[in-house]
C-alpha cells in the first residue's frame, strides 16, 4: 500500500471508529460487534506503525473511548481510567505472557477474573465514607453519579471495620442480572413502554437518569475488582480484593489465582460454556498481573496497562433464511437495507430483522434473497449478516442488486467518492428525510421541545409543517384540531417551542443537523463564531482553524449553506426570535494574553490535561486549532508528541513551547 492509499484508509478508519465510539459510550447503541471494532482498530494500529508519519495522539487507538454527557458534573480521575487491550486467540495470549516474561522474568502469578458485562465505575472513599463515584468518561474525566451510586444496594456508603486505607479509590461494572431485567421489561411490556434491549445498555442508560429515585427503582448491581491507592494493604491484587470483603464490597467468587498461561487457559475454556449458567452477563475473560509491584514495573502504553488483557468470547451465532430486505432512509438521506428474516432465536431474543448496512456488506458476504444467513448479535445486542451458508443456496438464487431510486420519493441514489452508504440527495422532498430532520431539531440534546417528537408524523402529514422552521408558526387551533390533541397538549407543546428560542447557540447548530457536526464540535464552533451570519459567511480557512473542524465537517457546512432552502429556514428561525448568536457572558474569558495567538496542542501533560490547556487557550484570548499550519503560533508539546506534528512545526519553523513556558505566558 502506498502513502496516499494509507493516508485515505487510515482517516476513514479513525472517522469510523470514532463513530462506533460514540454508539457505544453515548449512546449505549453499538452497531457492529466488539469483534468487529476490534479489527478495524487493531488494523488502525497496523497502519500507524507502518506510517508513522500519519500518527497522531487524537487517533482511537491512543485515546479511550468517552461516556461524557453535558448532563452530569465532569471530575478528572486520580488515576486515569485506561481500556484494556484484548484478544480472541488463545496464541495472542501466550504472546502476551512472553512479554512479560521478557520484562519481569518468570517468578509471577496472574489473576483470572470474570469480564462483567455493565458500564464502569470508579468509587473515591475516605475515612470509610462514600465521597465520590465517577463514571469512565474519556478515561481522563467521567461523570460524577455519586447521588445514582449511593441508591445501588451493594455499593456500602460506610465501611466495616477500621483496617481499611484513609483514602482509596475501588473500581467495578455495574449491571443488572439476567432475571432483573428481564422483570423490569415485563413491566415495561405491560405499561406500554418501550422494552430496553439489553441489560449492558439498561445499566448505563439507568446510571445517567437524572432523577436518582428512578435509578432507585431499578436493581442495578455492583461488582468490584481494583483497588488504587497510596496504601493499599497488600502487593497481591487477589489479596486486596479478599480483604475488600471484609471491609463490605461485593467482590466476585469466580477470581482465581492461576501459576501461568497454561492454567489461564484452562480458566477461559471452563467459562467459555459455563457461563452460560451464570446469573449475569459476561462477555470475556480478564487477566492480571498480580503483583503491584510488578504491575508498576510492565507500566501502561497510551490507552492500557501492559500487565493485563482480556480474552474476549466470540458472538453467539445462528442460521436462517433471508425473507426479503427493506431500504430504509434516514434524516441525512443515507439508505440502510435491513433484511427480513424466519424467525430464529439468537442470545436470549427472537430475531426477525437484521441490519446489512451498505452494498459494500452484501457484495463482500454475496448476499442473495433466499439464503441461509449467519446472524450474529453485534456486541450481541443488534443483529446483522455476517456470513452465508453457500452450500445451501438455491441453484435459481442471482446476485442481489443494490436500489437505484429512493425507496420514498424516487430519486435517483447518490454515493460520494471514498463514502459505503448510498444516499438520496432529495432532502427537502423526501418524506423520511424532512420528518428526520425535524425529530433531530426538538430532540433532548438540541432544542429540547418535549412533546413534539410524537407529534412529527402527525403535523408533517397534515401538511401543517414543512420544515423545522415551521414549527414556530403553529397556533392552537391547528393542533386541537388534531386526532388525539387536546387543549392541554397544545398548550404544553407550544409553550415548550416558545422556551426553545432561548436555546444556546451551540445546540441550535447541533439542532441544524448540518452532516459530521455533533455535539462537540457545535460547541466548538459556537467559542469561536459570534452569531449565525457570521457562520454561513465563513470562509474554509476559517472553518478549519476552528479546533476540531477539519476539511470534511468544514467543507459540510459551507455547502449546506449555500442551499437557497437552508437559507429560507434561518430566516425563519430569526422572525421566530430564536437564539442565533453566542452569549458572551459564557465565555468566561479571564484576559488578552493570548489574543490572535493560535496554539496546536499535541502530547501528555504533567500539570494539566489537554482539555485544561484547551480552555486556559480560550479563557486567555487564544485559539485551539487542530493541524499545523503556516498561520500557527505555537505547538504546545507534551511527552510523546505524534513525530508528523513534530516534523511539520519544524518544516514550518512554527515554535515549540513546553507546559512551564506555556503557563508562564498567562501569569
Amino acid at each position: 500500500m502506498n502513502k496516499e492509499k494509507a493516508k485515505k484508509r487510515i482517516e476513514q478508519l479513525r472517522s469510523d471508529l470514532e463513530k462506533h465510539n460514540y454508539n457505544y459510550y453515548v449512546l449505549n447503541k453499538p452497531i457492529i460487534s466488539d469483534f468487529e471494532y476490534d479489527v478495524m482498530l487493531n488494523d488502525l494500529a497496523h497502519l500507524e506503525k507502518l506510517f508513522p508519519e500519519f500518527q497522531s495522539s487524537s487517533s482511537p487507538t491512543q485515546k479511550v473511548g468517552s461516556d461524557i454527557t453535558a448532563e452530569f458534573k465532569q471530575v478528572t480521575h486520580k488515576y486515569p481510567m485506561l481500556s484494556l487491550g484484548n484478544t480472541y486467540n488463545p496464541e495472542e495470549l501466550r504472546e502476551f505472557d512472553n512479554r512479560i516474561k521478557k520484562i519481569i522474568g518468570e517468578n509471577f502469578e496472574y489473576v483470572c477474573e470474570l469480564k462483567y458485562d455493565g458500564t464502569s465505575i470508579s468509587l473515591i472513599y475516605s475515612d470509610g465514607k462514600l465521597q465520590r463515584a465517577i463514571t469512565r468518561g474519556d478515561g481522563e474525566k467521567g461523570d460524577d453519579v455519586t447521588l445514582n451510586v449511593r441508591t445501588i444496594k451493594t455499593i456500602p456508603y460506610y465501611l466495616k471495620g477500621s483496617d481499611f486505607p484513609k483514602e482509596f479509590e475501588i473500581r467495578g461494572e455495574i449491571f443488572f442480572n439476567k432475571a432483573d431485567f428481564e422483570k423490569i421489561n415485563k413491566e415495561r411490556k405491560l405499561n406500554n413502554e418501550a422494552l430496553l434491549a439489553n441489560p449492558r445498555n439498561a445499566a448505563a442508560g439507568t446510571l445517567k437518569l437524572l432523577d436518582s429515585s428512578a435509578v432507585a427503582k431499578r436493581p442495578l448491581d455492583c461488582f468490584l475488582y481494583y483497588i488504587l491507592g497510596e496504601n493499599t494493604f497488600s502487593d497481591s491484587h487477589y489479596k486486596n480484593l479478599t480483604k475488600a470483603r471484609d471491609w463490605g464490597f461485593q467482590i466476585p467468587e469466580h477470581i482465581t489465582r492461576c501459576a501461568n498461561i497454561e492454567k489461564v487457559l484452562e480458566f477461559i475454556e471452563y467459562w467459555t460454556n459455563e457461563r452460560k449458567n451464570l446469573p449475569f452477563e459476561i462477555d470475556g475473560i480478564v487477566i492480571k498481573v498480580d503483583s503491584l509491584k510488578q504491575q508498576k514495573q510492565l507500566g501502561f502504553t497510551a490507552k492500557s496497562p501492559r500487565w493485563a488483557i482480556s480474552y474476549k468470547f466470540k458472538a453467539e451465532q445462528a442460521l436462517t433464511k433471508l425473507l426479503s430486505i427493506d431500504f430504509q432512509v434516514g434524516r441525512t438521506g443515507a439508505i440502510t437495507p435491513v433484511a427480513n428474516l424466519e424467525p430464529v432465536f439468537l442470545a436470549g431474543t427472537t430475531v426477525k430483522r437484521a441490519s446489512l448496512h451498505n452494498a459494500d456488506q452484501i457484495e463482500l458476504h454475496d448476499i442473495r434473497i433466499g439464503d441461509y444467513v449467519f446472524v450474529e448479535k453485534g456486541g450481541e445486542i443488534i443483529p446483522k449478516i455476517v456470513g452465508v451458508e453457500v452450500t445451501k443456496r438455491e441453484s435459481v438464487s442471482s446476485p442481489l442488486k443494490f436500489i437505484e431510486n429512493c425507496p420514498e420519493c424516487n430519486s435517483l441514489l447518490i454515493r460520494n467518492e471514498g463514502e459505503a452508504q448510498h444516499y438520496c440527495p432529495n432532502e427537502f422532498s423526501c418524506p423520511p428525510q424532512i420528518k428526520g430532520k425535524i425529530e433531530h431539531f426538538v430532540s433532548r440534546k438540541a432544542m429540547n421541545i418535549a412533546g413534539a417528537e410524537a407529534t412529527i408524523e402527525l403535523l408533517y402529514t397534515n401538511k401543517i409543517i414543512s420544515d423545522i422552521g415551521d414549527l414556530y408558526n403553529l397556533d392552537k387551533t391547528q393542533l386541537i384540531n388534531l386526532e388525539r390533541f387536546g387543549e392541554k397538549s397544545a398548550d404544553n407543546l407550544l409553550l415548550s417551542i416558545e422556551q426553545s428560542k432561548n436555546t444556546s447557540f451551540e445546540k441550535v447548530i447541533y439542532a441544524l443537523g448540518i452532516r459530521f457536526v455533533g455535539e462537540t464540535v457545535a460547541k466548538k464552533i459556537a467559542n469561536n463564531i459570534e452569531n449565525i451570519d457570521a457562520l454561513i459567511n465563513s470562509t474554509f480557512d476559517e472553518l478549519i482553524s476552528i479546533d476540531e473542524v477539519g476539511d470534511k465537517i468544514a467543507q459540510s457546512i459551507i455547502e449546506h449553506f449555500k442551499n437557497e432552502n437552508n437559507i429560507r429556514i434561518i430566516q425563519k428561525l430569526k422572525d421566530a426570535g430564536v437564539n442565533l448568536k453566542r452569549d458572551e457572558n459564557t465565555s468566561q474569558k479571564k484576559s488578552d494574553k493570548l489574543s490572535g495567538l493560535s496554539f496546536v496542542i499535541s502530547g501528555v501533560f504533567e500539570k494539566h490535561s489537554r482539555d485544561e490547556l484547551k480552555q486556559m487557550i480560550e479563557e486567555n484570548g487564544g485559539k485551539n486549532v487542530g493541524s499545523i499550519s503556516a498561520k500557527t503560533n505555537y505547538v504546545l508539546a507534551g511527552e510523546n508528541m505524534g513525530p508528523a506534528k513534530l516534523e511539520k512545526a519544524q518544516k514550518l519553523k512554527v515554535k515549540i513551547i513546553f507546559e512551564n513556558e506555556f503557563l508562564e505566558m498567562i501569569l
